[in-house]
C-alpha cells in the first residue's frame, strides 16, 4: 500500500527545511582523499549521527582502523551505524550510503562555489555531493522525521550503515561487515531481510528507474620499459626499439573501434540475451539521441537502442584511460620516453571476474609482445578490481520498489543495470546472503563526480516520498 497521504503531504509542506539540511550537509567538504579534509569527514560523520539520533535511531561510530594517504598513517573516517525497531513481526531494512564526496574546486570549471549548495531558478541544487550521496542519505532521515513527528509507527525494522570512503574505495569496511555478520545474532546485521541502497540516478530525466545489476571492473596496467633513461630522438630514432611504440602497438590490439574486445575468451564468456532479457532493454526510455545528447555528438556504436544498452549494461567494455610517462605538455618536445605504463580497464558482468579476466589479458598482451621482437620490456598487472552483481529482479523487495514508484511518480520504472561499480553492493548480497536492491533519488544529467553536481528540487521531495512508500510497501507485502 501507499504511504499515508499525512506522510505525503508532511514531506511536501517541510520541503524548505529539509533543503536547508541538505545545504547543511553539503557545507561540509567530506573529500575522503584529500588527508586535509579528514577532519571535515570526521565531522560528516558526526552530523549524521547527531541527526539520526535526533530521530530516534540507536547509533554507534564503528572505527575502521588506520591508512596511510599520502605517506601519512592516519585514522579512517568511522561507519555510522543505525538501528530503530525491533519488532519480529516487521521486515528488517539495511540502508547503505556514503556522507564522503569526490574533491571540487571553483577553479575546475563550477559556476558557484562547490561546497555552498546554490538554489537555481528552476529548482536545481547545485554543490558537491548533492546527489552523490548527501541528497538520499538525508532523504531517509526526512522520512524518520516525517513518521516521528506524525506518530506514524514505521512499518518496517530499519539498519543503517553511512561510510565516509566509498569515494576511496570503502577502505576496511568489507572486512567489518564480514566481522559483524559472523557475530551471529550478536551482529549489527542480525534480521536483516534485504538491503536498499540510494547511490545511483535514472537513466535519463523523464523516467524513473530500479537498478538491479552492477558492472564489475578490472583496472590495468601495462608497462614497457627499455632504455636507462630518456633519450633524444635526434640522436637515438631507429636506433632502439621504443617502448611509445610497443605500448600503442599493445594499446591498439585491446579492442576494436565498435566496442568489440579483442582478448580471446572474454566477450565469449557472456551468454545471449534470451527474448525476455532484450524485452527489458527494448521497453527503456531511452534513445540514441538521448546517448548523443549526453555525450555531446553524434558518435554512438549503432543505431539500434537496445543493442547499445546491452553493450552499456549487460556486456563487458574495455576502455583505453591514458598512458603515464609520456609527454603531455605543450609544444614540440624530441624526448623518447624510457618507461610507459598504458592504463585501461574492463568492466565486468556475470559470469566474469577479475580472476577469471586478468589471466586472459596477461596471457593475450605477452604473445602479443612476443611477436613484436621487441628487446624492451613488458610488465602487465592488475591495479584494483571488483566483482560485477546482479539480483533476483522476481524478489519482493522489487516488486515493493516498483509498486512504489507507480503510487509517486504514475508510472513504471525503466529497469536497468549500471555500467559503474558500488563494490559494496555485491559484498552485502554475498555476505549476508540477502537480495539488494538499487532505488536511486537523482537524474541522469545530475552530474556526479562533475562540476556543476546537482539534484533537482523535485527528485529531492519526490525521491524522499519514495523512500517512504517504499517502506510501506515492504511491509503489505506477503513474503
Amino acid at each position: 500500500m501507499p504511504a499515508p497521504t499525512t506522510l505525503l503531504g508532511y514531506i511536501d509542506e517541510n520541503a524548505d527545511r529539509f533543503i536547508k539540511r541538505l545545504a547543511d550537509a553539503v557545507a561540509i567538504p567530506s573529500v575522503s582523499g584529500d588527508r586535509t579534509h579528514r577532519e571535515d569527514v570526521f565531522k560528516m560523520a558526526k552530523f549524521i549521527e547527531d541527526q539520526l539520533q535526533t530521530l530516534g535511531v540507536q547509533t554507534r561510530l564503528e572505527d575502521l582502523g588506520t591508512e596511510t594517504l599520502d605517506g601519512h598513517e592516519i585514522k579512517l573516517p568511522p561507519a555510522v551505524l543505525g538501528k530503530i525497531g525491533e519488532d519480529p513481526k516487521k521486515k528488517t531494512i539495511l540502508i547503505y550510503g556514503h556522507f564522503d564526496v569526490q574533491p571540487a574546486f571553483k577553479s575546475d570549471g563550477w559556476s558557484t562555489d562547490p561546497f555552498t549548495l546554490t538554489i537555481a531558478d528552476d529548482g536545481q541544487l547545485i554543490g558537491r555531493g548533492s546527489s552523490d550521496d548527501k541528497g538520499p542519505i538525508l532523504g531517509w532521515l526526512n522520512v524518520l522525521e516525517a513518521h516521528r513527528d506524525l506518530g506514524i509507527g514505521l512499518p518496517v525494522n530499519l539498519r543503517f550503515v553511512f561510510e565516509g570512503m566509498e569515494e576511496s574505495g570503502s577502505v576496511g569496511l568489507d572486512e567489518f561487515i564480514a566481522a559483524e555478520h559472523a557475530r551471529g545474532k550478536d551482529g549489527w546485521f542480525h534480521g536483516v531481510d534485504v538491503v536498499c541502497i540510494s547511490d545511483n540516478y535514472w537513466l535519463n530525466t523523464r523516467t524513473p528507474c530500479i537498478t538491479y545489476g552492477l558492472r564489475g571492473l578490472a583496472y590495468m596496467f601495462v608497462q614497457v620499459s627499455g632504455p636507462a633513461r630518456d633519450l633524444h630522438s635526434g640522436v637515438f630514432g631507429r636506433t632502439v626499439h621504443e617502448p611509445m611504440t610497443d605500448l600503442v602497438t599493445l594499446l591498439g590490439k585491446l579492442v576494436a573501434p565498435d566496442g568489440t574486445i579483442l582478448i580471446p575468451g572474454v566477450d565469449d564468456m557472456i551468454r545471449a540475451a534470451d527474448s525476455e532479457e532484450r524485452e527489458l532493454y527494448d521497453r527503456l526510455d531511452y534513445s540514441i539521441a538521448d546517448i548523443e545528447a549526453a555525450v555531446g555528438a553524434s558518435i554512438a556504436v549503432s543505431d539500434d537502442k537496445t543493442q547499445v544498452l546491452m553493450g552499456r549494461m549487460r556486456q563487458p567494455s574495455l576502455s583505453i584511460h591514458g598512458i603515464e610517462g609520456a609527454f603531455y605538455g605543450s609544444g614540440a618536445k624530441t624526448v623518447i620516453p624510457a618507461k610507459v605504463t598504458g592504463k585501461f580497464s574492463i568492466r565486468l558482468v556475470p559470469p566474469q571476474t577479475p580472476d577469471k579476466v586478468v589471466p586472459l589479458v596477461i596471457q593475450y598482451l605477452e604473445a602479443e609482445f612476443a611477436k613484436l621482437n621487441s628487446k624492451n620490456k613488458l610488465r602487465v598487472y592488475l591495479e584494483h578490481g571488483g566483482k560485477p552483481w546482479v539480483a533476483d529482479i522476481k524478489h519482493w523487495n522489487y516488486e515493493a520498489a516498483i509498486k512504489a514508484t507507480q503510487a509517486v511518480y504514475n508510472k513504471l520504472p525503466d529497469m536497468t543495470r549500471e555500467g559503474g561499480s558500488i563494490p559494496v553492493t555485491l559484498t552485502f548480497a554475498e555476505t549476508l546472503g540477502v537480495n539488494v536492491l538499487l532505488l536511486p533519488m537523482g537524474r541522469g544529467d545530475d552530474g556526479a563526480h562533475s562540476t556543476n553536481e546537482k539534484l533537482d528540487r523535485s527528485n529531492f521531495i519526490e525521491g524522499t516520498k519514495l523512500l517512504g512508500t517504499y517502506l510501506h510497501e515492504v511491509a503489505a507485502i506477503n513474503a
